[in-house]
């Protein structure tokens, strides 16, 4: 059954990423529309976005869009383009006075309206489109505004009467708060009475509780960040309403692009191999280590990190357990990322200390990290917490195994390795302290100094199959059952 869908997300790869959010926007899109299903994706056209080797058209009825928020009068044109690579269509909401800047997310003060202007966008392009979709697909802060404004600012309108929305949350630490000073970019009139009384009280607005409240289904990225999120620990100080709503809340573990990510055909490796091929694995392995200044030493198992470097990653374990494990065992590590200047020094020293066996590289690059997933024998991830994360996901393909503390998406796609039964894909452990990730990641070197145990582990991994093939499937299930269910008011 061909299912229409308006998803709304402020970033969608390859046009513009800052994180998972855009790789699961892009690939899910992707997937859904390859299955026959008539999306019509939103998002905006930031600055940042290189349109050389795009082909944009300008939608010719969507021009010079009038769109009142508050106090602020802005107009909108709409262009559209193929997702690269795809036969997907994304709608480009082209607003320069929003979008126009130097970063995706800025801690400007109309940061909120950027993203309502987003919403209010998709939903009148919807109108002027004669587009009526069975489900409102919001993603995180920037759009969870989306099911109230369905079920109020655009409820006269017929075109949505069988609308349902589905919020997924991608991360709950982001909930996008603003003043009640700037209630009226809301939009919402009137209506802005249904807003959280406890919120409005303390002088806040905060868009993922409403879209928490007011969506007809809730979804995040994996099974275990469902529970986790409904708990003091890791809620966010939304446990409280996710309990009440747990009925209406499912994880999906995200899945992979393998289109993009897979050793066997990956574009931004001079080698391909599979894991009947390892030893061409070895030969990047090499020129990884070259590629990096480091000395080359085949038989040296080598560390790899690609991450935010932020607090929820879990770097604060390492500057406890990596200098000593660095003196004592003969390891490398490379690391790529930025974020927290502690976390960037921290990386930053260990290299100066050991620049034969460490390198960091500050920022991004996306050639870099694959050649980090393919060149490394351990990927390392101890994070507090993890909605689901994709790296883990990737370094099963890549035959890299996984180090990864049991949390989130990573407990749902590794699991900890027998030595014994042979069964397993990775190196889990479960308490967040320097104690674990150290016990882990000793673990994993006696392992890879077995190799036929650590051939075996290698293998397992490989075989794992977490594409958006197969995990597309959920969200058509969910979709289905909303597209049924009877309509629920604003609260």
């Amino acid at each position: 059954m061909s299912i229409r869908i308006c998803f709304i997300a402020s970033e969608v790869a390859p046009l513009a990423k800052t994180g998972g959010l855009a790789d699961v926007a892009g690939a899910l899109a992707k997937t859904l529309q390859a299955r026959g299903h008539d999306l019509r994706v939103f998002m905006p056209r930031y600055g940042q976005i290189n349109c050389e080797n795009l082909q944009l058209w300008p939608v010719d009825f969507l021009q010079r869009v009038p769109l009142r928020l508050g106090s602020r009068d802005l107009r909108f044109d709409v262009h559209t383009t193929q997702l690269p690579g795809t036969a997907t269509m994304i709608y480009l909401i082209d607003c320069p006075e929003l979008f126009d800047r130097q970063t995706i997310y800025t801690n400007d003060p109309d940061e909120h309206l950027r993203f309502l202007a987003l919403t209010h966008a998709a939903l009148i392009c919807c109108q002027r489109m004669g587009f009526a979709p069975d489900i409102l697909h919001c993603n995180d802060w920037h759009t969870a505004l989306g099911p109230l404004l369905l079920k109020t600012v655009f409820a006269w309108d017929k075109l949505f009467a069988r609308t349902r929305s589905l919020l997924t949350l991608h991360n709950l630490g982001y909930q996008g708060v603003f003043g009640t000073d700037s209630a009226a970019d809301t939009g919402l009139g009137t209506d802005i009475e249904l807003l959280d009384r406890q919120e409005w009280q303390a002088g806040r607005i905060n868009p993922l509780k409403e879209g928490i409240v007011h969506a007809d289904h809730i979804s995040t990225v994996s099974p275990t960040y469902a529970r986790e999120i409904q708990t003091a620990d890791f809620g966010w100080g939304l446990d409280g309403v996710l309990r009440q709503r747990s009925g209406d809340l499912t994880g999906i573990l995200n899945g992979v692009d393998y289109e993009d990510w897979d050793p066997r055909h990956d574009r931004h490796l001079p080698l391909h191999y599979g894991p009947d091929q390892l030893h061409i694995k070895a030969q990047l392995k090499q020129q990884l280590q070259q590629r990096m200044g480091l000395a080359v030493a085949a038989e040296r198992p080598l560390l790899g990190v690609v991450s935010r470097m932020t607090a929820q990653k879990g770097f604060d374990l390492l500057f406890q357990s990596l200098p000593p494990l660095l003196e004592a065992r003969d390891a490398s590590l490379v690391v790529l990322g930025s974020g927290d200047r502690r976390y960037e020094d921290f990386f930053a020293d260990l290299a100066a200390r050991w620049p034969d066996r460490v390198a960091f590289h500050a920022g991004y690059n996306e050639e870099l990290a694959h050649w980090i997933e393919a060149g490394s024998d351990i990927f390392l991830m101890p994070s507090l917490y993890e909605p689901c994360g994709l790296n883990q996901m990737y370094s099963l393909r890549y035959g890299t195994v996984p180090v990864v503390r049991r949390t989130g998406g990573l407990a749902d796609s590794v699991q900890h390795f027998d030595a014994t039964t042979g069964r397993g894909t990775g190196i889990v452990f479960n308490d967040f302290d320097g104690f674990g990730v150290g016990w882990a990641l000793t673990t994993a070197l006696d392992l890879y100094a077995q190799k036929k145990l650590w051939g075996k582990l290698i293998r397992n991994g490989m075989a794992m199959d977490y594409g958006w093939s197969t995990q597309v499937g959920h969200y058509e299930s969910l979709y289905a059952q909303l597209s049924s269910a009877t309509p629920v008011k604003a609260a």
